[in-house]
């Protein structure tokens, strides 16, 4: 399983999002991918991602398995269930 957060740098929400991405990290010991949606458009047109921070977990086909758009952030339990 495949899971992405998708932020943009410098917003007012960007330290937030690194703060949790880092806990995520040091709790877990597993990283999840980022993704800036400008560099990036045309996977954020496929998955129709307008908001951010997104947090998608995609699996082997592609398919969405769950998806948190805006603040707050998923639990970190929530998001490691999809990574396991």
């Amino acid at each position: 399983m495949r899971v992405i957060c998708i932020f943009k740098d410098n917003q007012d929400y960007t330290r937030s999002v690194t703060d949790w991405l880092e806990d995520f990290r040091r709790q877990t010991g597993r990283e999840i991918e980022t993704m800036d949606p400008d560099k990036d458009s045309a996977f954020c047109q496929t998955y129709d991602i307008t908001a951010y921070p997104t947090v998608l977990a995609i699996d082997a086909q592609g398919s969405i398995r769950a998806i948190w758009r805006g603040k707050p952030l998923p639990l970190i339990n929530e998001v490691l269930y999809y990574m396991i």
